[in-house]
């Protein structure tokens, strides 16, 4: 009777073990039903004031695991998901959701790998509002219903004019998905709307139009997927940050939408931009200050003013933009195709940099450096400039409806080093009124067959030493070599 008690007692702990391991199984899979991407805004608890649906129990029988889905456009299996439903957010497009994606912004900051999930089918109202890091690495913003931005103007509080959605030191984060940023800018785009702004804010009457996103000191961000749309000015700005990867995403505003841009650069490095789509009333890509190594490829621009480096030197200000790569673009039926403009009176430089394999379609200027550019009816002539150098333009071909080049550079700080490579425009068919001849004002470098017009050979001059030392003079101890 002894030795039977005796072992009952491991044959008891074997049960308990086995009755442990099994519940372990049953917990992990349901971590996994409450991470899986189908279902995003569901959660396995009882319906409450948010309106969640308690679960059926059959869906907690543990089965097979689902087969894993790509990472690009959706996140790891294994991630902690923040419903901002979850958070008091109503998804109804009118009630506001700021403090619900602020909340949820908070806890996932804290958690690493952790996901913000917007989820599909809803429409948040969301007022100005800074997210902020530094916050675990791998966060990820799930767009995937719609963000609205308030419609009108007297909505925005005036403390928070200068951006709709500010993300702000944030590192190793990412917006993705399938959804929508409106920010609803139809109302600023009226001189009226602006000036009531600017009437109210007495302490600042040249107050800015509101970014619809903006990352400021923000470090290895990727946007990708989504859809910003209607921004009262600037779509997507990036400031101060670096190491930003831009993929697949659509910007789009009308054509007569003053002043906003694409996407807007300053004072960052280390970025690309690739595949999207982006139309708009103002440049598609923005590259200002402060820029480097900056790669720009596979876009679709148009309506809009096309491919812009500045203004740079505005108010005799210093500007430093290096090493930039343009290629593989497409435009249609936008003011300009790849242009540098300059203020005069600026210092600094622009060098090292390559337009190629650019495709234009009835664009007004494909090709543009102006040193003398201005925004006024009259800007006074200033002997200072921005110096320009080493610029390729290599295979530049399509159809111009105004001016097929346009090299106007400063009287005392001419282009150099600039080439000009396989550049074949045609003047419009759609009633074209406009200059056959290439326009070039002191500007120096080397052309290379085939050039359609013609004039386009005979347009850059032969650069000589005192070219050489003119050019560099001004400028060379205000930017990096």
């Amino acid at each position: 009777m002894k030795s039977i008690r005796n072992s009952s007692v491991p044959f008891f702990l074997f049960v308990v073990v086995a009755i442990f391991i099994r519940f372990a199984m049953i917990s992990v899979e349901a971590r996994k039903h409450h991470s899986n991407r189908n279902k995003p805004h569901k959660h396995l608890k009882d319906k409450g004031s948010n309106g969640h649906n308690a679960p059926d129990p059959a869906t907690n029988i543990p089965g097979p695991p689902p087969a894993p889905l790509p990472y690009h456009g959706s996140f790891p299996p294994h991630s902690v998901i923040f419903d901002v439903l979850s958070f008091g957010a109503k998804g109804d497009g009118v009630s506001d959701d700021s403090k619900a994606l602020l909340a949820a912004w908070k806890a996932a900051c804290k958690v690493s790998g952790a996901v913000v999930e917007i989820p599909a089918e809803f429409k948040f109202l969301i007022r100005p509002i800074t997210l902020q890091g530094p916050c675990m690495p791998h966060l990820v913003l799930e767009v995937d219903g719609i963000l609205l931005a308030p419609p009108q103007v007297g909505a925005w509080p005036k403390s928070c004019l200068f951006q709709w959605l500010n993300f702000k030191w944030v590192h190793d984060f990412t917006i993705q998905g399938t959804g929508k940023l409106d920010g609803q800018g139809s109302a600023w785009w009226s001189p009226s709307g602006v000036y009531s702004i600017q009437k109210s804010s007495k302490h600042n009457p040249d107050m800015k139009v509101p970014t619809a996103l903006r990352f400021y000191d923000s470090h290895n961000v990727t946007v990708r997927d989504i859809q910003i749309m209607n921004s009262p000015q600037c779509h997507l700005k990036f400031d101060s940050s670096s190491g930003i990867k831009v993929n697949n995403i659509t910007i789009n505003s009308p054509e007569n939408s003053p002043n906003t841009d694409g996407i807007h650069l300053q004072n960052t490095k280390d970025v690309e931009i690739q595949h999207s789509n982006i139309g708009c009333g103002d440049d598609c890509v923005s590259i200002q200050t402060g820029c480097s190594n900056i790669h720009v490829h596979h876009i679709n621009c148009g309506p809009g003013h096309g491919i812009s480096l500045g203004g740079l030197g505005k108010d005799k200000s210093a500007a430093c933009v290096s090493d930039i790569v343009v290629e593989k673009i497409s435009l249609q039926n936008t003011l300009s195709g790849v242009r540098i403009k300059t203020w005069q009176g600026g210092v600094g430089s622009v060098k090292n940099v390559t337009f190629s394999s650019i495709e234009v379609s009835d664009v007004k200027y494909p090709v543009i450096i102006d040193q003398f550019y201005c925004d006024k009816k009259i800007c006074k002539n200033q002997t200072d400039a921005v110096a320009i150098s080493g610029v390729k333009y290599d295979r530049i071909i399509g159809s111009y409806s105004v001016q097929p080049l346009h090299l106007a550079c400063s009287n005392d700080v001419p282009c150099t080093d600039v080439d000009l490579i396989d550049i074949q425009l045609k003047p419009s068919s759609n009633g074209f009124r406009g200059f056959r001849q290439a326009l070039c004002w002191n500007s120096y470098g080397k052309s290379q067959a085939p050039l359609l017009p013609s004039s386009i050979d005979y347009c850059l001059r032969t650069k000589s030493r005192s070219v050489k030392k003119i050019a560099r003079s001004p400028t060379e101890h205000i930017c990096p070599p």
